[in-house]
């Protein structure tokens, strides 16, 4: 028998799917806020760009590299599927084999189109205000392709070799945060730190900007989360309820941070704090326990805290602290998964501190390995093919003068930059 459409999974589906792609404006408005002044709009637009040349990318050749059949080895599908050939609105992706029933095939698609969108726009925080936009729209489908696909395939299809392993990634701490986040760092030492690293402050211009963009990410995640159960019932509803309480407490354990360390807690913090814990908590969602979402949350928001300043120690310049937000929050999540995993949630799988042995966080290892030195070393290989092409960064004397006019013409605000007219060339003043 044909499988048929699940209407209330499907109704679910769309609104979820509307949810994450409204994570990229919402991650937009985060690091637009984030930068200096003159480059708020460069950044608006390496977020946006992301949308149209991630989509035609995923059309024509990514859905099939990801979630076709695969190729041989569980290391990246076919091209059964190029142009979506083979694809219809009665084609039906079974997320219920005992019933028989699913959601349209399309759908799935376009799910998961808004999370390669998001992934690679991600990337962009970590060489805020330098990077040529131009070599940027070539990174970004590039990189979907020979990044983004086939980690998906490793982790997310029944034959990519990561799942058959037995690594756990409920909604993408592997394919999306650590990922980007091992991504960000190979771009960061491609184009080297912004002129000034280390000197000036660099404060974020707006930060009322950065709250309004982690309430749209936040807002979001419920369908990136939740969204992946594919269905509408009690799993997603408690995935649903792990990622609230995720986000709560890495906003809270931040802040306890920062009123220790530093004798104050901070807006900045709290909307770090927050994305902290709802990064940690996509891989591990569907594995642990309302307790387990706690612990998930605070643990993030306590090593991400001091995790952002390791590049200062480290001398790379990861502007938007991707690497440790993203990279380290992805690697708590999916490591605390082989900690905290619970029968009731996976269904078999458990964690070290449920009774399943140390076997479970030797598989999220192997993924945090493998992913993150995959993702390092293609971007990186590619980065510094672009810049050796077309160069990936701007002038000295553009940067100075701010990237926004620079590159687009425009600036943000009708004083120009810090107070001077956007044709003035002198260094920025804090």
């Amino acid at each position: 028998m044909n499988p048929t459409i699940d209407p209330a999974a499907t109704a679910w589906l769309l609104a979820a799917t509307a949810m994450v792609l409204l994570m990229t404006p919402g991650l937009a408005i985060f690091y637009g806020g984030m930068v200096r002044s003159s480059g708020v709009l460069n950044m608006l637009m390496m977020s946006f760009i992301s949308i149209p040349l991630v989509t035609v990318a995923w059309v024509v050749f990514g859905y099939s590299l990801a979630f076709g059949d695969d190729a041989g080895g569980g290391i990246i599908g076919n091209l059964g599927h190029i142009g979506l050939s083979g694809i219809d609105p009665t084609t039906v992706h079974v997320t219920d084999t005992a019933a028989n029933t699913g959601v349209p095939e399309l759908l799935y698609i376009t799910f998961q189109l808004t999370f390669a969108i998001l992934t690679v726009a991600l990337v962009s925080g970590a060489i805020a205000d330098r990077a040529k936009f131009s070599a940027w729209m070539i990174f970004v489908p590039v990189w979907a392709l020979l990044v983004y696909a086939p980690i998906a395939h490793w982790v997310w299809t029944p034959d990519g070799w990561l799942a058959g392993f037995g690594t756990l990634d409920y909604a993408g701490g592997l394919v999306v945060e650590i990922a980007s986040g091992a991504s960000a760092l190979a771009l960061a030492l491609v184009l080297g730190p912004r002129v000034g690293f280390k000197v000036d402050a660099m404060r974020p211009h707006n930060l009322p900007f950065v709250l309004l963009g982690a309430g749209l990410l936040w807002f979001g995640w419920f369908g990136f989360n939740a969204g992946s159960a594919l269905k509408a019932d009690g799993i997603a509803s408690a995935v649903f309820l792990n990622t609230l309480i995720a986000g709560c407490l890495g906003m809270l354990g931040w802040l306890v941070v920062e009123q220790i360390r530093d004798g104050r807690p901070t807006t900045f913090g709290a909307a770090s704090g927050a994305v902290a814990g709802l990064v940690a908590i996509t891989p591990s969602c569907g594995s642990v326990t309302t307790l387990g979402a706690l612990v998930v949350g605070l643990v993030a928001g306590v090593v991400c805290s001091f995790a952002v300043s390791w590049k200062f120690k480290g001398g790379f310049d990861d502007s938007l602290d991707v690497v440790g937000v993203h990279f380290m929050g992805g690697i708590v999540g999916t490591l605390l998964i082989g900690l905290l995993a619970s029968e009731v949630m996976t269904g078999g799988a458990r964690g070290l501190f449920f009774g399943g042995g140390p076997s479970q966080l030797g598989k999220q290892a192997v993924g945090v390995l493998a992913v993150a030195a995959f993702a390092f070393v293609v971007s990186f290989l590619l980065g510094k093919l672009i810049d050796a092409l077309i160069g990936f960064r701007i002038s000295r004397e553009e940067e100075v003068g701010g990237i926004d006019f620079a590159l687009h013409a425009e600036t943000a605000y009708a004083e120009g930059v810090s107070g001077h007219s956007p044709h003035n060339k002198s260094p920025f003043k804090h």
